[in-house]
């Protein structure tokens, strides 16, 4: 039975009423009126009123950020064009004149969202950009909100470009995705919006999924650690630590076999404290949303990983390979005490955008695939037909779906004798 020797605090619902009542009439506003409307919520809620959200200006950045920027850039296509390697047609008689078969399509139009308050996320501006591209996107329009009341973050932007986008708006929050899903002067609807973002950002994707297709509704990144005596505890709370700096909800959760460990993490924990530069926003997240669970053995450490179903899982033991083996749900995997979540956020390949709030249990992160539709396809000669319109008919009878029967049996008749 593991033992919870740090709990988290109860946390209240991330997407109050409030919240949502909110995103609904931003999202209605923008659906009526437009640009207007964009610029109105621009103004009042980034101090942002540009001639021409439309962002068409390359940016000036250190060529030593640039060259890093493209690193990050080529290994997140190489992964992506891997991963898309695997994705292939399939053509099929499954019986004598019967040919099925599908074929992966892109998504024809998408719109990347980067978020650019507290942090303007570089990683998420390659990775939901780039890797659409990759997937054969013919138009990826791409936003973040304004900075300090100068724009787009200017690195954010290189890389937004660099990726490939072939449209950038500088506007953010709810009204920058009202504007990608309903279209607004001069920006055509996309088909499809992914990114992260805050509470807002999450629920207007709710609210909007449907007329557009979303990647996922991400809660506060999560970072969960497998470790046992083996690990450094200082490495371990320095990753604990590295996460819960998103924000004061993201939950940052030990799992070990050792009650020692335990206690020696959490002392480091607070050594970090003292030095580490976000110390505000990691310590209440450590204090509120830090967790560290002492369990009998392997086993039951993997068993209580499954159930939090973490978006970033660490492993550091004696046996990782074990570990690997046994693990069914996590966003991303990082093996060994070389693995640290920074690299997966941004530069090592993985895509950043993944599951939270236990929604691993089911799904993964973005990927390539996810901006291909699988499409299927059917077609027959007399044979096919002579085999297959008495078994369609029959079962649409017994359904007494007698109009398809009839369909069926038209194309029977047909078969010459």
């Amino acid at each position: 039975m593991p033992e919870y020797w740090k709990r988290a605090a109860a946390q209240p619902e991330a997407i109050t009423q409030g919240v949502r009542d909110t995103v609904s009439e931003i999202l209605l506003a923008v659906e009526r009126e437009g640009e207007p409307a964009v610029r109105r919520y621009s103004a009042a809620l980034d101090g942002w009123s540009p001639p021409s959200f439309r962002v068409e200006t390359v940016p000036e950045i250190s060529v030593e950020l640039r060259d890093h920027i493209d690193d990050s850039l080529t290994q997140v296509r190489g992964f992506a064009a891997a991963q898309r390697a695997t994705l292939r047609d399939l053509e099929v008689e499954t019986l004598p004149g019967i040919t099925l078969g599908h074929r992966h399509v892109p998504v024809n139009a998408v719109g990347s969202y980067s978020p650019g308050g507290k942090y303007p996320l570089i990683g998420s501006s390659i990775m939901t950009v780039a890797v659409p591209k990759v997937a054969g996107v013919a138009r990826v329009v791409a936003c973040a909100p304004p900075r300090g009341g100068q724009g787009i973050h200017p690195p954010q932007l290189y890389a937004m470009l660099a990726s490939g986008a072939d449209e950038v708006y500088c506007f953010g929050g709810v009204q920058a995705l009202a504007a990608m899903a309903f279209g607004i002067d001069g920006l055509e609807p996309v088909d499809m919006i992914v990114g992260p973002g805050n509470a807002y950002v999450a629920e207007a994707k709710r609210q909007l999924f449907g007329p557009v297709g979303i990647d996922l509704i991400a809660g506060p990144s999560e970072i969960l650690v497998l470790a046992d005596e083996s690990a450094d505890p200082d490495l371990v709370a320095a990753d604990l630590l590295g996460q819960a700096e998103h924000g004061p909800t993201s939950p940052a959760i030990l799992v070990t076999d050792s009650l020692d460990f335990g206690v020696a993490v959490r002392d480091a924990v607070e050594r970090w404290l003292h030095t580490w530069p976000t110390a505000e926003v990691a310590g209440a997240a450590w204090r509120s949303r830090g967790e560290i669970v002492v369990c009998e053995d392997y086993a039951e450490m993997a068993r209580v990983s499954d159930q939090y179903a973490p978006e970033h899982l660490e492993v550091q033991t004696r046996d990782d390979a074990w570990f690997e083996a046994h693990l069914t749900n996590y966003g991303s995997l990082f093996v060994g005490e070389r693995a640290t979540v920074a690299y997966g956020d941004k530069a090592i390949g993985v895509n950043h955008v993944l599951p939270t709030e236990r929604a691993a249990r089911y799904t993964g992160g973005l990927w390539v695939g996810k901006f291909l539709k699988t499409l299927t396809y059917q077609r027959l000669t007399d044979a096919g037909t002579a085999r297959i319109a008495p078994v369609v008919a029959a079962i649409c009878d017994a359904e007494e779906m007698h109009g398809h029967a009839i369909t069926a049996r038209l194309r029977m008749a047909r078969v010459p004798a």
